[in-house]
């Protein structure tokens, strides 16, 4: 099976394993059955519906804020217009606007208002139009809401989503186009999401709201309009479990977000070739669940990350190490990372392209280990 543009394959079945050419290393051995992998969180004979990620995302704050009174969405654009990506499509009309709050420009005003609100009992979540302008409410979110649960030795808890798109979109320079995963993922007191398809999205969602703790959601304004399998109903998935979206023998490919899509088109490609790889989408980046990374690569031997950010003290860097610390007897190559060039994101659209990682780089860096 083919994996369309950003590997925008169903949540209900995985690319098959290997390829035309049968698994690595077998020769001229008859090619290997094509195996479709069912997802295990996605309950048996549960109907799905085609919905892009942008409705999967409107659907999960809609259904929280139908449960429990005490949800409400907060920030620019997100009522009168509907949400700048429309991810807020139709809230307003049906939760008025006590519950779905458009505010000023003032991204520490209304992140400080969440989380005061947060501690107050609420249970806020706030957009930004784009993590970049995040950066205005970082100390509302480092300071005010990540640690205080612990500074008041458990006494103020604030439970909160702070949401939008991360990463970069589209000739929008540099300012515009940062990927914060490793910066939220450094923080104690956070716990940070960054869902690749729509069902994840949901169920992850859902989960960050009702979570006590306050959490970082990670989205990809490149992928809002992707179309993917979503179950009907209360789909709700556990923070801090990463899933296998392609078995493999060879290679263990980790990444998230939009990369998951280019891993598995390089993995695609790649079974041409006779290299079988298996992808891990890490879908929570704090906690981190390295056992997961750690069992796959106890089997294939050798890792690839890809992310879209910087290299330098990225989330390839953190993988790499835990790998090292727990399956370095198992390597048989060193690890190698994919990600951005180390420089702001340029505008210019040849320039923008050569910077960031995508399917080839991946490719590159699996030939490079498998050598």
């Amino acid at each position: 099976a083919s994996v369309p543009p950003e590997g925008g394959q169903s949540a209900q079945q995985s690319p098959p394993v290997g390829g035309s050419t049968g698994e690595a290393g077998e020769g001229g051995k008859s090619a290997a059955p094509k195996v479709e992998l069912r997802d295990p969180e996605i309950p048996a004979g549960a109907k799905l519906v085609k919905t892009t990620i942008r409705d999967a995302l409107r659907d999960a704050m809609a259904e929280e804020m139908r449960r429990d009174d005490k949800v409400f969405l907060i920030g620019e654009e997100v009522a009168q217009y509907q949400g700048a990506y429309k991810v807020s499509r139709e809230l307003l009309q049906e939760f008025g606007d006590k519950r779905v709050v458009d505010t000023p420009i003032t991204e520490h005003g209304f992140a400080g208002l969440g989380v005061g609100a947060a501690m107050a009992g609420l249970k806020p979540i706030v957009e930004f139009m784009t993590f970049n302008f995040a950066m205005q409410a970082i100390d509302h979110i480092i300071n005010s809401a990540a640690k205080t649960l612990y500074m008041s030795g458990g006494q103020i808890r604030a439970s909160i989503v702070f949401r939008g798109p991360n990463g970069a979109a589209s000739r929008v320079g540099a300012q515009h186009s940062q990927d914060y995963s490793a910066w939220y993922a450094n923080v104690p007191g956070l716990k940070v999401i960054a869902p690749y398809d729509a069902a994840d999205a949901k169920g992850l969602m859902k989960a960050a709201i009702r979570d006590p703790n306050p959490v970082v959601f990670l989205e990809h304004e490149m992928m809002y309009g992707l179309e993917f399998d979503v179950p009907e109903g209360d789909y709700v998935l556990p923070i801090g479990k990463a899933k296998v979206r392609r078995e493999g023998t060879d290679v263990t490919i980790t990444a998230h977000s939009r990369m998951v899509g280019f891993a598995l088109q390089a993995a695609e490609k790649l079974a041409e070739e006779g290299i079988s790889c298996e992808v891990v989408d890490l879908r929570t980046l704090r906690p981190l669940d390295h056992e997961t990374i750690v069992e796959s690569v106890k089997k294939t031997s050798r890792l690839v990350s890809a992310e879209e950010g910087w290299g330098p003290m990225g989330v390839g860097a953190e993988v790499v190490a835990r790998v090292i610390e727990h399956a370095f007897d198992y390597l048989d190559a060193p690890p190698l990372r994919v990600h951005q060039e180390d420089v702001p994101l340029p505008y210019a659209a040849n320039l923008e392209v050569l910077s960031l990682p995508g399917v080839d780089k991946i490719i590159k860096a699996v030939r490079a280990v498998m050598a």
